[in-house]
């Protein structure tokens, strides 16, 4: 007995040198959801499978206890239209269903959601980590919604849009959400636009539909434009400049609405969708021209015409003007036209000859010796008041493209005189010092193209003071328009600056960026846009 009591002590003493396991705590490593998407009913609840690894973790699945862990996410932000309101633990390790629940504040709703883990005691501590994404939406809501206040345009294409030549097959449709009319589904033709903004990330696009359509209440058209503002920090330079336009007498200014872009399913982020320069009763409204037109009255209209520097029209011309020391377009005393109506498919040799012809009379006239006689002079070739609204456009915004020139249009109806305008493309150094340093102290554009020597008038300078103390009360309504802007447009900016970096503009300027402001925050941009343009004002107050 006694023998056997000293061996069951050894035994004893033995096991306690033996090192016992430790068991390893479990560790949170990731958290999968199981389906890709979900449909909810409004006002109803739909069930998540997800899985948690490690499957032993254990942590707060009570959806009622102040602890609770799980959390979902979209867009950055805790859902406010649908929560979790129960978790259960599933049969299989690391199993568990969430209960999803439609809180019946929105109608409908397609978002990217993720779910995820609360970790840390306290706003300060807390920390989450969230899932891959998976789609949840109401029943009877096509495509994913962007929660920004806009509305929201859903373009499907057959295949990639990755040329400015070659139309690709598509699909459009608009969801109001609440603030603007929208569009059941039409069929579409869509293909790259733009020049420089074509090469950026970011791509603008011409839409053109199989039947005319009205978006946003405006007038019944084939095509539209959706302008990506790549390198506008304050994404709202071409609406404020549009804005300016509808002040003025001019023919026509395009109308534009700023919307969310969701293309093939994905967010691409904030678009001006704006209606396409064309000749049409709607829009330019000058004669819309026929292949026989081709003598008497009906040759002299209508045309539509552009001056841009990238001289990339089917029929242009470089028009001489001025002598020795005026401005030049390049390295000689001309201007580049480019005739964008009758289209180059339609136009006859008969109508390009004219127009040619009567553009190179006016200039020839204007710099003529008796350029200020009022019968004989300039004033019987152009609409003088159009001339001098449409560079008060361009003043106001210190847009110097239309000395360079680019985007610059002018239209001349059947029996009429060449008339300036519309007004396009206005987001290039826009507002801006940094390509116009000469707009701190005084006139940018009295000396661009035919301007000079208009100036050289003093009845034209005359009238376009007049015109301008006239116009002033309306412009100095633009900041408070700026203002209001900013409100409107500040969700959609904090989304479409967490996609594109605009100050990447620098790659297509020579390393340098061109508006000034693309490094700034939003609120930063805007509020140095409206400095700017309260100081263009008083600047151009005091130098006409």
């Amino acid at each position: 007995m006694r023998g056997a009591v000293i061996l069951l002590v050894a035994a004893l003493a033995s096991c306690g040198h033996e090192e016992v396991p430790v068991p390893e705590t479990p560790v949170f490593r990731d958290i999968v959801p199981e389906q890709t998407e979900l449909t909810v009913a409004r006002g109803g609840s739909v069930i998540l499978d997800f899985s948690v690894q490690d499957p032993d973790f254990a942590f707060n699945y009570d959806a009622s206890s102040p602890s609770f862990q799980v959390v979902l996410r979209s867009d950055g932000r805790t859902p406010e239209y649908y929560a979790v309101t129960k978790v259960e633990k599933g049969s299989a390790p690391g199993a568990y269903s969430a209960t999803v629940t439609d809180l019946g504040i929105e109608p409908d709703y397609c978002d990217e959601v993720q779910i995820g883990l609360r970790f840390g005691a306290g706003t300060a501590g807390e920390y989450c980590i969230f899932s891959r994404s998976f789609t949840l939406k109401t029943e009877g809501t096509e495509g994913l919604i962007v929660r920004t206040g806009l509305p929201i345009i859903y373009l499907n294409t057959e295949q990639e849009v990755t040329s400015k030549e070659d139309y690709v097959s598509g699909t459009f449709r608009i969801n109001g959400r609440g603030v603007a009319d929208g569009l059941d589904e039409v069929t579409c033709q869509v293909k790259g636009r733009g020049n420089t903004t074509w090469a950026w990330p970011k791509k603008p696009y011409l839409v053109k539909f199989d039947k005319k359509q009205s978006l946003f209440g405006m007038p019944k058209h084939k095509r539209y434009i959706l302008l990506a503002n790549f390198m506008d920090r304050t994404m709202m330079r071409n609406l404020i400049a549009m804005r300016v336009s509808s002040m003025t007498g001019l023919d026509w200014t395009p109308h534009c609405r700023s919307v969310e872009l969701v293309m093939n399913g994905k967010h691409v982020g904030n678009y001006l969708l704006i209606e396409q320069v064309r000749v049409d009763k709607d829009r330019v409204p000058v004669t819309e021209m026929t292949p026989e037109d081709v003598s008497g009255d009906a040759l002299t209209g209508g045309y539509l015409l552009e001056l841009d520097f990238h001289y990339d029209n089917a029929y242009q011309w470089l028009s001489p003007y001025g002598r020795s020391g005026y401005w030049a377009w390049g390295d000689n005393n001309v201007i580049p036209f480019g005739i964008k109506y009758p289209d180059e498919d339609e136009i006859k040799d008969e109508q390009v000859a004219y127009i040619k012809k009567y553009v190179d009379d006016a200039a020839a006239v204007l710099y003529g010796d008796g350029f200020k006689d009022p019968e004989t002079g300039y004033g019987a070739w152009i609409d003088v008041d159009s001339f001098i609204d449409y560079w008060i456009v361009f003043e106001v915004m210190g847009n110097h493209e239309l000395g360079n020139p680019g985007s610059v249009y002018m239209h001349k109806d059947r029996g009429g005189k060449l008339v300036a305008g519309p007004c396009w493309d206005f987001d290039w150094g826009i507002l801006s010092y940094r390509t116009s340093p000469g707009a701190r102290t005084g006139l940018i554009n009295d000396k661009a193209i035919w301007y000079q020597r208009l100036f050289q008038d003093p009845a034209f300078r005359a009238k376009v003071k007049s015109r301008f103390e006239e116009l002033l009360p309306k412009l100095e309504t633009i900041p408070d328009y700026i203002e209001e802007m900013e409100k409107t447009l500040e969700k959609s900016a904090s989304l479409n600056f967490a996609m594109w970096n605009p100050a990447e503009d620098a790659s297509q300027n020579g390393g340098s960026i061109i508006n000034g402001d693309e490094n700034l925050t939003f609120s930063e941009a805007v509020a140095r846009l409206k400095s700017i343009y309260i100081e263009r004002l008083e600047t151009i107050r005091t130098s006409l």
